[in-house]
């Protein structure tokens, strides 16, 4: 198989020990499952605002704030701002424009490529209580920065499954993520089953 591999996407901040962990779980995909990989940068920009905007847009915006009315204290405070937000029907077109950007890119990458695989998140878990760190690999970045790659999947309709790759040196899990073509959707659960019997990992867990 032919694999596309990108550990930033081009312009994301990453922790080192998520490249490094993802790096050698695609190590495995190549050296112990034969495929071609091919480290590649997709081409499209960071579709993060288009994201927020379709979500938006897809959303119950009415019911939405009345139940911020009620129990915002309780919510994200990043799902808050995004419902309370006074959005533009520019701002929803926009993002359907960009959504239909990467659509067609991620077209082109994979009529070269049977799958396409990043890691799952930008940084290793995080401290409970906090939306994300805003600090990654000595970039400022937002706090939602780091699911960066859990979205573009959604923008194309792709199929993706998340495996865990590996550990960090302190003992805290890393994920992998294998994007498939339009619709290949058992082909990218046969390649995480493959991965998983190459690199077993259900017999250990966090301390």
């Amino acid at each position: 198989m032919r694999i596309a591999y990108s550990s930033d996407l081009g312009y994301l901040a990453v922790d080192p020990e998520v490249r490094r962990v993802v790096g050698a779980a695609v190590g495995v995909l190549e050296r112990d499952l034969g495929c071609h990989v091919d480290a590649v940068d997709p081409g499209w920009d960071d579709p993060s605002e288009a994201f927020a905007a379709l979500i938006a847009a897809e959303t119950d915006l009415t019911g939405m704030r009345r139940l911020i009315d009620t129990y915002g204290e309780r919510m994200s405070p990043h799902l808050v701002a995004m419902m309370r937000r006074s959005w533009t029907a520019e701002e929803f077109t926009d993002a359907n424009m960009v959504r239909k950007a990467v659509v067609n890119r991620t077209a082109r990458l994979m009529s070269t490529y049977d799958l396409f695989v990043t890691p799952t998140a930008a940084v290793p878990p995080f401290a409970v209580g906090i939306q994300g760190p805003g600090l990654v690999d000595g970039r400022e970045v937002a706090d939602t920065a780091w699911t960066g790659f859990a979205f573009p999947a959604n923008l194309t309709g792709a199929p993706a499954v998340s495996v865990p790759a590996g550990w960090t040196r302190d003992g805290l899990p890393v994920g992998m993520q294998i994007v498939g073509r339009h619709l290949a959707d058992a082909q990218v659960l046969r390649a995480a089953a493959a991965f998983e019997g190459a690199a077993p990992w259900a017999h250990r867990w966090p301390a």
